[in-house]
């Protein structure tokens, strides 16, 4: 058994909780850069939290150069085990309205401007992320939302875009009628992949704030309506991460998914051959494993 720690990566309005025992931004330093801003430590019912902006506090990163690599790096120097998305979200599906909760069990990767992995040449490694999200993890935050009377969608497809622009309608047309996906952000990749494989339980709480640009009663999407739906859900977020505490617990068995131990056979170079400014740059993300 190890100690839960709860990473949560998200907006202000989500760390913004009462009941945030000894709360203090601590500064991280790691090997890929600084991370989106401090991170907010502490403990929320007896279990350790750290609450990570995304985009920084003021909103400074766009999803293009949000530091993805240093920002999963120093929540595993913190001691994280798991790790909770909340993001903003298109949707694609008309049940899937603005202000409901999506659970994200899957990803279409259209990204192509960023690092995406901590490995490479002098170390190569390839995790599996046929499954890139933590099902027990998962689970807490569907129960969690329900418990907040949150509209909750269990599963989805979410299809990470470039950005910083919106998707023009034909490009939304193919991603709902013929991709199959329900909803479009711009920041859980590569995220999601990183998690896995620094080994950290990774969910997904993507919050709908539009039907991106294919509904024809809706229309293009407008930043004044999202930001006032994300400032109507931030009260539902934090009801929901007040939750996960006592579901998840202050102790933590291994993984039953094995997302913990995902670098078990994951890397390929041989030991003779591997790259040591690298391995340096690896310490935390695959200590465990190097």
């Amino acid at each position: 058994m190890t100690q839960t720690k709860i990473a949560i990566i998200g907006g202000s309005g989500i760390y913004d909780i009462d009941g945030l025992e000894n709360a203090e931004w601590v500064t991280v330093e790691t090997p890929w850069g600084a991370p989106s801003d401090q991170i907010l430590t502490g403990s929320l019912n007896g279990v350790g939290m750290a609450f990570l902006p995304r985009h920084g506090r003021g909103h400074v990163h766009s999803p293009t150069e949000v530091p993805y690599r240093a920002n999963i790096d120093a929540l595993k120097r913190l001691g994280v085990t798991d790790v909770i998305s909340v993001s903003a979200c298109g949707s694609f599906r008309e049940h899937m309205a603005p202000g409901d909760f999506v659970i994200v069990d899957q990803f279409i990767d259209r990204t192509f401007a960023r690092e995406k992995s901590f490995f490479g040449t002098g170390c190569v490694a390839h995790v599996s992320v046929a499954h890139p999200t933590c099902p027990r993890l998962s689970d807490a935050c569907e129960t969690a939302g329900k418990a907040a009377g949150i509209t909750i969608h269990r599963g989805g497809t979410y299809l990470a875009m470039e950005g910083p622009q919106f998707s023009s309608l034909a490009e939304s047309k193919m991603y709902r009628e013929h991709w199959g996906c329900d909803v479009i952000g711009m920041t859980n990749m590569p995220e999601a992949k990183l998690a896995r494989e620094a080994e950290l339980c990774y969910a997904s709480i993507a919050m709908v704030t539009d039907y991106d640009s294919w509904h024809p009663d809706h229309g293009e999407v407008d930043v004044s309506a999202i930001i006032a739906t994300l400032t109507g859900n931030a009260e539902k977020g934090r009801a929901l991460v007040k939750g996960l505490p006592d579901l998840l617990g202050a102790e933590r068995a291994p993984c039953p998914h094995g997302c913990d131990r995902a670098l078990e056979y994951a890397i390929l170079t041989a030991p003779e051959k591997r790259d040591p400014a690298l391995l340096a740059k690896l310490d935390a993300v695959a200590g465990r494993i190097l």
